[in-house]
């Protein structure tokens, strides 16, 4: 018997193929603690993954915060930065970001349905299966002490009867062989009560040897079957338990690294779009977007005229000639001047101007009419996607009477009829606005070759031909571009104080009229208002900075925009 389990043993350590009913036959205490540790270790494996779900949820949460902090507000000046390549690749990035969080809360679900649920329900039917187990072992080693003490028992009764039988047979022989013993005491001692007694012991001796001999072949048979039996298919089934705990441990592991395993690749394309994201950066690009954003339209200041003060003295002129001819020099000093003045002082902020965007400079002012042109024809295709709707919708109605009344839809369609007519006034007003700053674009461009192309004397002295592309700054404070083809430099003199006593005694002379098409209101210094349909003297014409000159009476002049009125010149007009 011992012979065999030694080759068995030699076998399983050959083959891994081991039983424990076999090896481990006298083992139960070991195996119980064994077997407990392995549940511990399944639940302290289960507590593991679901603290990792727990990691994977709240870096996710983190992630997803990140990104949406960064996200771009509606409505704020945000808006405006995605123009640039930068701003865009972040936006990506952010959004690559979301995703990626995403993939992290996707591990933190499969580690929670294939793993953490799976675990907890397996360990509650593990720690059944091996109480069953135990408990049946339990019970075959309560079986097989029973047996034992049984046969002890019997076995102590038998020595027992056995010793009474010696004693009584001795003493009875102790008895007939005393010489001493009285004829009396021998008939006393010797009588037939006497002898039943000790052949009752012997009976009983025998009884007992008997009982104890079936005892001791019944304990052989229990014990030989429960070492061999019993215990082999109780501890087989505790091994096989043991070993599925093993194999869903096993399990449990690799779909730990598949779960995340399967999310690489959407992490990595996540990873390759933050990494697109990136190389759509164009520096030059970027560089080009700003010119876009913050190009004015204007050119450079021109030289600043000479004015010969030291002719004052020589009246070679006529009062009158002298008179226009110094207007004529206080309208190009302001020009000049205009440029220098301080930006603190102007009175209109930009995103605050006038409806035709006339407070911007040129080039950023055709901006803002294309794109409110834009929308002012989206809402016009809207409008008549809606009006062709409602038509379809009442021939429907009139067709089938029962489906709805076809007059309901009259005030809808003239109600949108209302909205397009104002909607086209909108784009035709907007579109006049628009082709002027292009023709006016176009016209300082042609004047910007031609100043380019001009001359300066071998000596560095003042150019001869300087008044192209000056520069000045309308009332409302945008600069614009004054395009005077004077090309010979005429200098008039009077000394300051003498300016300004003909400041207010002699106005311009009128050029013409003009009718206002549009109210003006003229908040901004330098400016007048007019309501529409209002007569006004012109005494300047536009310069092409958009801003024509007129006069109500002797003491209100200013300056309103081109766009606003209708010019009449006519050069017998006169003051009123």
């Amino acid at each position: 018997m011992h012979s065999n389990r030694g080759l068995s043993r030699r076998n399983c350590l050959d083959t891994m193929s081991c039983s424990w009913g076999t090896e481990l036959w006298d083992q139960f205490d070991n195996l119980e603690k064994h077997t407990q540790w392995g549940i511990e270790f399944l639940e302290r494996y289960t507590k593991f993954v679901k603290e990792r779900s727990e990691i994977e949820l709240s870096y996710a949460k983190q992630i997803r915060n990140l990104s949406k902090k960064y996200q771009l507000k509606k409505n704020s000046k945000e808006e405006e930065e995605f123009k640039y390549t930068t701003s865009r690749a972040f936006l990506m990035t952010l959004n690559e970001l979301n995703d990626y969080a995403g993939q992290h809360e996707v591990i933190a679900e499969n580690l929670s349905t294939q793993i953490i649920a799976e675990l907890s329900r397996y360990t509650q039917e593990l720690k059944a299966e091996r109480k069953s187990h135990f408990h049946d072992g339990r019970r075959a080693q309560q079986h097989i002490e029973n047996s034992w003490k049984q046969l002890e028992s019997s076995k102590r009764r038998f020595e027992r009867d056995c010793k009474e039988a010696d004693r009584a047979q001795h003493y009875f022989d102790k008895m007939d062989a005393d010489i001493n013993v009285t004829k009396a005491d021998v008939e006393k001692r010797c009588s037939l009560k006497a002898k039943q007694q000790a052949q009752l012991r012997h009976q009983i001796a025998e009884d007992s040897k008997n009982e104890y001999l079936t005892y001791l072949q019944k304990f052989n048979k229990d014990q030989h079957e429960h070492y061999y039996t019993l215990i082999p298919h109780i501890f087989q089934r505790i091994q096989e338990m043991e070993e599925r705990r093993v194999g869903r441990v096993r399990e449990s592991m690799r779909v730990y690294t598949e779960v995340e395993r399967k999310v690489l690749p959407i992490v990595s394309k996540c990873l390759d779009g933050m990494t697109k994201a990136a190389e759509s950066i164009e520096p030059k690009m970027d560089s080009k977007q700003v010119v876009e954003s913050y190009k004015s339209g204007f050119e450079p200041p021109g030289d600043v005229e000479f004015e010969d003060y030291s002719m004052s003295m020589k009246r070679a002129v006529s009062e009158s000639s002298f008179l226009n001819a110094r207007g004529e020099s206080r309208r190009r000093s302001r020009s000049k001047l205009w440029p220098l003045l301080k930006r603190n002082k102007l009175s209109l902020k930009l995103g605050t101007g006038q409806e035709d965007y006339s407070h911007l400079p040129p080039e950023q002012r055709r901006k803002k009419l294309q794109a409110k042109l834009n929308d002012i024809n989206k809402d016009i295709q809207k409008e008549m996607d809606q009006r062709d709707a409602l038509t379809k919708m009442k021939d429907v109605y009139i067709k089938n009477p029962h489906l709805g009344d076809p007059d309901s839809i009259d005030p809808r369609l003239e109600e949108i009829t209302q909205s397009l007519e104002k909607l086209q006034l909108e784009a035709h007003k907007f579109e006049g606005w628009l082709t002027e700053v292009e023709r006016k674009l176009l016209e300082k461009g042609s004047e910007s070759q031609r100043r380019q192309s001009s001359h300066f004397d071998s000596q560095g002295n003042t150019p001869l031909t300087n008044n192209y592309g000056q520069n000045r700054e309308s009332p409302d404070g945008s600069y614009t571009e004054d395009p005077s083809t004077e090309t010979s430099m005429q200098f008039k003199s009077r000394s300051t104080e003498f300016d300004e006593e003909f400041d207010e005694e002699e106005p311009l002379p009128t050029i013409g009229t003009c009718k206002a098409l549009y109210p003006f209101e003229g908040q901004n210094e330098g400016t007048i208002s007019m309501a529409e349909g209002e007569m006004l003297y012109v005494i300047e014409e536009d310069k092409g900075d958009g801003w024509t000159r007129v006069r109500r009476n002797e003491d209100e002049e200013g300056y309103v925009p081109t766009s606003y009125i209708k010019l009449f010149l006519d050069t017998n007009a006169k003051d009123p």
